[in-house]
């Protein structure tokens, strides 16, 4: 039995994608999107089982947006390859590395972000505060020191925007090339100094672990185009969620719930990374439904991450809720390399320097979201009194 189509209006979709997801679990485990030209899975488990089956799902793409535009990176790759670049970049992302040497200057540089914007009294979370602190975060992890944190949105964007640029505008394509050409200018700019160095950065790492030099700067541009954005998103997403939830806010101040917490049900809800694309590598059937060889499949995380299957009033934000069968940061052998990285800088850095330096942040105006592939809020103007203004963390105030 051949897979059903499901049309969508691909504007419709990218602002918001929840209500087609939602059709699409209903009507079957797998459908076809003719204006994807993908098949879709969509039920949680169903993904969670499935992404594990690298013979079937595999993320080999030879010709996939990823590889022809970035390069073939370790996360289009299965089996020993992937397992050996996994390896090599592990002294840069452990448990322990994050611990010892990212969080300390992730607080440095967010400290500074907040004093250069506290006397302001106004302005747009994700540009002024989310941005700068996931870019200056990413900007140690890769060793690219020396690219201005706007620079380095722009085109981990341009990445973003060229990966998914499944209607093939060339006016996409040609600014991921742009964007590309950048991070290749600041890679070959940073090797003497990485080579000297003994920061545990991913330039430094990967060159260390004698990687190519093709490896090196394809897992540098893929550290970028998800490395930026999904702090970015999740910290500016998060903060919008809890303003507009101020009971489950207060359970986060007052410290009945943590911020981690608070990080896993946002993440859950508003997935920054929507999906993943796979190579279907032979034929398979899943529930009755025939996959054919050399199709297209997208593992929806977005999706499942709302299955009424699997959590009751999925739709809604709830920081009470047990998020432990959420898939987030994926669920095989792709796991998200940089989960600790990303939990450090928002729970434990981000989201409570922010609201306790500025403690009556309010919003201001309307927040519109977008995306499917990758989501998150546009644009969260808010605005906060000059008297959350006195001091630096740890500081008396006056």
């Amino acid at each position: 039995m051949q897979p059903p189509v499901y049309e969508i209006d691909p504007k419709a979709f990218w602002q918001d994608p929840y209500p087609d997801l939602a059709r699409m679990r209903i009507m079957a485990p797998v459908v076809y999107v003719p204006q994807l030209d993908a098949l879709l899975i969509t039920r949680r488990d169903d993904i969670f089982e499935q992404e594990k089956k690298i013979d079937v799902f595999s993320s080999d793409q030879p010709g996939g947006l990823m590889t022809l535009l970035m390069g073939e990176n370790m996360m289009r790759k299965d089996g020993a390859a992937h397992k050996a670049e996994r390896r090599a970049i592990f002294p840069t992302v452990s448990p322990k590395t994050v611990k010892q040497h990212w969080v300390q200057k992730f607080r440095d540089a967010t400290g500074q972000i907040l004093d250069d914007l506290a006397p302001r009294g106004s302005g747009d979370l994700v540009r002024d505060f989310a941005m700068p602190v996931s870019a200056e975060a990413l900007k140690h992890i890769t060793g690219l020191t020396e690219m201005a944190a706007a620079d380095l949105d722009r085109v981990s964007q341009g990445m973003i925007d060229g990966c998914s640029n499944y209607a093939g505008d060339p006016a996409i394509e040609a600014n991921c090339h742009e964007c590309t050409a950048l991070i290749d200018r600041h890679i070959t700019r940073m090797i003497p100094a990485a080579d000297a160095s003994l920061d545990p950065s991913l330039l430094a790492v990967m060159r260390q672990a004698g990687l190519p030099d093709d490896q090196v700067r394809a897992n540098i541009k893929l550290a970028i185009s998800g490395g930026q954005n999904e702090p970015r998103d999740a910290i500016a997403g998060l903060a919008w969620a809890l303003l507009t939830h101020p009971t489950q806010l207060q359970d986060v101040l007052d410290g009945r719930v943590g911020w981690l917490q608070a990080f896993e049900e946002y993440v859950r809800w508003m997935s920054p990374i929507g999906m993943s694309p796979r190579r279907v590598a032979r034929d398979h059937r899943l529930h009755g439904y025939d996959i054919a060889a050399d199709s297209k499949a997208f593992l929806m995380f977005g999706s499942g991450n709302r299955d009424e299957r699997v959590f009751s009033a999925a739709d809604d934000f709830d920081i009470h809720r047990d998020t432990r069968a959420a898939i987030s940061f994926g669920a095989g052998p792709h796991f998200c390399a940089g989960a600790w990285a990303s939990k450090a800088l928002i729970a434990e850095v981000a989201m409570p320097l922010l609201f306790a330096r500025l403690p009556d942040l309010q919003l201001s105006g309307d927040v519109s979201f977008g995306g499917w592939a990758f989501r998150g809020p546009l644009e969260v103007p808010v605005v906060w009194s000059r008297s959350s203004q006195a001091s630096r963390i740890g500081e008396p105030q006056a």
